[in-house]
């Protein structure tokens, strides 16, 4: 319980938290959740500030994050979220420190991986709710004392309020609870000896009232995990997560589309990639059937899928309507991304409309690919963002699908496409080329233009084609001693 009022309790009743909540942390993450969902933490993971926080002996990934903690004030049961901040005594600093090491062992949960002792500091004091606006809150985290988190809940996807009316519809929220808010990017892993420090103020307010700093310390355990519970299990997939990106937690870096390597793939036509990919034994990777809606236009970007399933009336109501899986994945897009639909050639509604196209355009996406139909298709075919489509159609998307999921292996025009892999169209045709093949596909590409360069100028001249295309010994030494001289 909260004990004396205005102060941080020490050991509340229940400390929940929420999954993802600020929106640079969910585009980093690479999706935006359509309503909160959250996970328990044991009051015994509550500490103080200036205390120590144990990193398990025999693992290495602990993370820290960042968060804004509200302390409930009053019991809440079945609020609206008009009335949800009112039930709130004041906000205050937290971390939510966990072990990727031991994500696999309670998926979900995160019992084990973020429910140690001490894994939630909190302090080291409280701003009353009544004094402050929760949207006008600044959020930032120090590590070694270099600031690696600042954020503002202005960019909150849920409000606060709206969390104390969600939980409320089921859970009794008593005086003394704790609800850890979410953190935003710049969560990372700190190593023993660091010094983490979090602060929740609100800087454009007389009297600039503030949490103060709530500092922690990184030690490192003595005792193992004995066996008779899960053992800690890392690979690059956790490290990276864990991290944040691949180059911070000291790997090879993910492959990235540089403007330097679009430069070079728009220097070859999709035929010649395909012909390349063809020679590597990739024989099915054009996605087929597609008209575009801006001829004359390169289309070159990173993957984002969505799946739709087959209409079904109870699965169209469960799924269809509110923020379903096709507004979120137009809403995750970023900039040079394309998102491929797999509406399985169904031509008969559309997938894509108007306003979905313009929404991105204005991420910054590349492009749209869909197997399926496009409504609204002059207003689309007026936009900038080029859309690969298999026709128009005017019907709405309840027809003849159900948006199902997102980021998931789809099927589009007869080719399997993946998340991250690199898509390139133009008047001939869409490619799907795997990340590790690209920069062997396109050297190739290169290379065969410049030779088929060099055949039409001979054909030009008057030569023949046989032996010459492809070349024989003689015309292969030939063009060795034109590509010299050029």
């Amino acid at each position: 319980m909260m004990g004396v009022e205005g102060t941080v309790p020490a050991r509340p009743g229940k400390v929940i938290a929420v999954h993802l909540n600020y929106r640079s942390r969910a585009e980093q993450r690479g999706r935006i959740p359509a309503s909160p969902s959250y996970f328990l933490k044991p009051s015994t993971s509550v500490a103080r500030s200036g205390g120590q926080v144990e990193r398990p002996a025999g693992t290495e990934l602990l993370a820290f994050e960042g968060e804004i903690a509200l302390v409930i004030g009053r019991q809440a049961r079945r609020v609206r979220p008009e009335d949800g901040w009112s039930c709130v005594a004041g906000v205050t600093a937290a971390n939510d420190f966990g072990v990727y090491d031991l994500r696999h062992a309670d998926r979900g949960s995160n019992l084990r991986s973020k429910g140690g002792d001490g894994f939630t500091p909190l302090g080291p004091d409280l701003i009353p709710a009544a004094d402050v606006d929760p949207a006008a809150l600044r959020l930032r985290a120090w590590v070694n004392g270099e600031l690696v988190q600042e954020d503002t809940t202005a960019t909150l996807l849920f409000p606060f309020a709206q969390l104390v009316a969600d939980l409320s519809q089921l859970i009794t929220l008593e005086p003394g609870d704790v609800i850890l808010t979410g953190t935003p990017a710049g969560a990372s892993v700190v190593q023993p000896g660091d010094v983490v420090e979090v602060e929740v103020d609100v800087p454009h307010a007389e009297g600039s009232r503030t949490s103060g700093r709530l500092v922690t310390t990184v030690v490192e355990g003595t005792d193992p995990l004995r066996d008779y519970g899960a053992q800690p299990r890392v690979d690059d997939a956790q490290r990276i997560e864990a991290w944040g990106s691949a180059a911070a937690a000291g790997l090879a870096p993910e492959f990235t589309l540089t403007d330097e390597l679009i430069e070079k793939i728009n220097s070859v036509g999709t035929a010649t990639l395909s012909a390349q990919l063809r020679k590597r034994g990739y024989n099915d990777v054009s996605v087929d059937g597609l008209a575009t809606t801006r001829p004359g236009t390169r289309l070159v970007g990173r993957a984002r899928t969505l799946r739709f399933v087959p209409y079904r009336e109870d699965l169209f109501r469960a799924y269809g309507g509110g923020y379903n899986a096709q507004k979120q994945a137009f809403d995750a897009l970023r900039p040079g991304e394309v998102l491929v639909i797999g509406a399985r050639g169904e031509r008969g509604t559309g997938t894509v409309g108007d306003i979905l196209a313009l929404r991105a355009q204005t991420r910054g996406a590349a492009g749209i690919v869909t197997d399926g139909g496009v409504r609204d298709l002059a207003a689309v075919a007026a936009l900038d963002i080029p859309t690969y489509h298999a026709g128009a159609h005017p019907a709405v998307l309840g027809r003849r699908h159900v948006p199902w999921d997102v980021d998931v292996t789809v099927a589009c025009g007869g080719a399997a496409v993946q998340p991250g892999d690199v898509i390139v169209g133009d008047d001939d045709g869409v490619l799907v080329i795997p990340p590790g093949l690209v920069d062997d596909v396109v050297a190739g590409a290169i290379e065969q233009e410049r030779e088929e360069t060099f055949i039409a100028e001979q054909v030009a001249k008057g030569e023949g084609v046989d032996g010459l295309y492809p070349m024989n010994d003689e015309w292969k030494a030939r063009y060795a001693e034109w590509r010299a001289n050029r």
